[in-house]
């Protein structure tokens, strides 16, 4: 299969697990060529997703590897291939490619946790709501790349609605809750939605509100995207700009991973949540 310039997030992610594999069996890329029968050249267009891998070329590798982990290589099994034409693939031309990866990554989702402190999650905003966003960002935005990316967050949207959809963990402060987007018309149709939204079974809403004890952050939007194997998370940073930062680093994991853990911890629970935002949108 020939090679590709423009790898997805998800073809390069594959590659660096495979670069993580050799590099644990202690090999470098010229001896785990010789093993694999291949090119040096090869194993590198590997590693950096430029070329298709096979579900038996893993399994290969993973014999020269001595990798053990049957799961692991069951979960890198599946992402070889060529790029999947998804929905998303129809704005590579009008949206940044960090966008497009993000929408990829959430559809091969196992579960997803979010904590943000000033914006209403994007899978779980209106189309009012978003608009209203987008219309105050600096530098503006010109109205066709509003457009754009208003689509784009609502058929991610989708996934959430799809059978068998992946869980979705959302922490909110209450900040984030009273921001007023659009007016008391859009604020309140947000909230009604966001309350209609927890009560579906695999929506969790938990908010944090004003004077709680304690309430650890780095200060950014997180998205915390399972993967089918936990070595198959990703961390990312959402700007709400377009600019998304992956991290999938073991330690980068393991911190944002203990971020959500305390910040849902000083959360209401899901019940007393919803209580808690019918009673702000009884203040609006």
């Amino acid at each position: 299969m020939p090679p590709t310039n423009n790898p997805t997030l998800r073809q390069r992610r594959l590659g660096s697990e495979l670069r993580k594999l050799r590099e644990r069996a202690g090999l470098s890329a010229t001896g785990a060529a010789e093993l694999l029968g291949v090119n040096q050249a090869r194993v590198s267009m590997m590693e950096t997703g430029r070329t298709p891998v096979s579900a038996d070329k893993i399994r290969s590798m993973a014999r020269v590897y001595d990798c053990t982990d049957d799961q692991l290589m069951d979960a890198l099994a599946a992402m070889t291939g060529r790029r999947t034409r998804g929905w998303w693939e129809e704005y590579r031309e009008h949206l940044p490619v960090a966008l497009i990866d993000l929408a990829e990554l959430e559809h091969h989702a196992a579960a997803l946790r979010v904590a943000l402190i000033v914006h209403i999650p994007a899978l779980l905003q209106t189309t009012d709501h978003a608009r209203a966003l987008f219309r105050e960002v600096a530098p503006p935005m010109r109205q066709y790349e509003i457009e754009h990316r208003l689509t784009h967050r609502i058929k991610r949207q989708g996934l959430l609605h799809r059978e068998a959809p992946p869980s979705y963990s959302a922490t909110i402060h209450e900040a984030a809750l009273r921001m007023g987007f659009g007016g008391p018309v859009v604020t309140r149709g947000q909230l009604k939605h966001l309350i209609d939204m927890s009560e579906l079974p695999q929506v969790t809403v938990r908010v944090v509100p004003f004077g709680a004890p304690h309430f650890p952050t780095t200060g950014q939007s997180i998205d915390y995207i399972e993967g089918p194997v936990p070595q198959l998370d990703t961390v990312q940073l959402d700007t709400h700009y377009g600019a998304c930062e992956f991290l999938d680093a073991e330690a980068q994991l393991s911190k944002y991973r203990s971020v959500l853990d305390s910040t849902e911890a000083c959360a209401l629970n899901p019940v007393e949540s919803r209580d808690f935002i019918h009673r702000i949108i009884r203040d609006i």
